[in-house]
């Protein structure tokens, strides 16, 4: 079966993805979801489930909305150069179900990463006030964003496809596609222990995806082993 259109032969789930992440951007932005605390992120965005604001489905909302520009950008220009290969292997069923998946799997990374943040919290006796100051603080910790489910595209490829030469900024040089993904997953896993100040990426939201990715692909093809060294 042959895919294609004008869109650099772009796969039908990856632009129709696209697209939709598009849309709910612009909807984000029109209905004031880019700001720190609004209804949107309240509405969609992945909460603790301690949090008043939490509902179940936002295990699947929170991988179609993005926290500024350049982070849907970046997410886009992602899964179209890596997306579209593994659809056209793959097909758009199953390349679809794989994608949402890892995005489910990376929710629940977070929700784990959650627990553990704020245990102490959740285990101690608050006073309505703290518990009112505690909820505040529950509903600005929202994660958004297709990070997790692109992330199992990541090693999807990495697994499918390892000795690819691809180049990294600003690595001066091609690396193995094996090599590279597997330096991202570390890179997150060393930004999520390390815990620096300030920094707002939900990394083992990202590292969840790529285990989960990683083991549907190895399940997937444990007949039809790569080539991997």
């Amino acid at each position: 079966m042959a895919y294609g259109n004008s869109f650099q032969r772009t796969t039908p789930v990856v632009l129709n993805l696209i697209i939709l992440n598009a849309l709910i951007f612009f909807a984000q932005s029109v209905f004031g979801g880019m700001s720190d605390l609004n209804k949107v992120n309240d509405l969609f965005a992945l909460h603790h489930y301690k949090s008043a604001v939490f509902r179940p489905y936002q295990l699947v909302t929170h991988m179609f909305m993005h926290g500024g520009i350049f982070h849907l950008l970046f997410n886009m220009l992602a899964l179209w150069m890596f997306g579209s290969i593994i659809e056209k292997s793959w097909g758009p069923k199953r390349f679809l179900i794989f994608y949402l998946i890892c995005g489910l799997g990376a929710a629940l990374a977070q929700m784990g990463s959650y627990i553990f943040d704020f245990w102490q919290l959740d285990h101690a006796s608050l006073s309505m006030q703290e518990t009112e100051q505690y909820q505040m603080i529950l509903r600005q910790a929202c994660t958004v964003g297709a990070s997790g489910a692109i992330m199992g595209v990541l090693a999807a490829y990495g697994y499918l496809f390892p000795n690819t030469q691809l180049f990294i900024m600003p690595i001066p040089f091609p690396v193995k596609a094996k090599w590279a993904i597997l330096g991202i997953i570390a890179l997150d896993v060393f930004g999520g222990v390390s815990r620096t100040p300030n920094d707002n990426v939900a990394h083992f939201a990202h590292v969840g995806g790529a285990v989960i990715g990683f083991l549907i692909v190895f399940y997937w093809n444990k007949t039809n082993k790569q080539t991997f060294y």
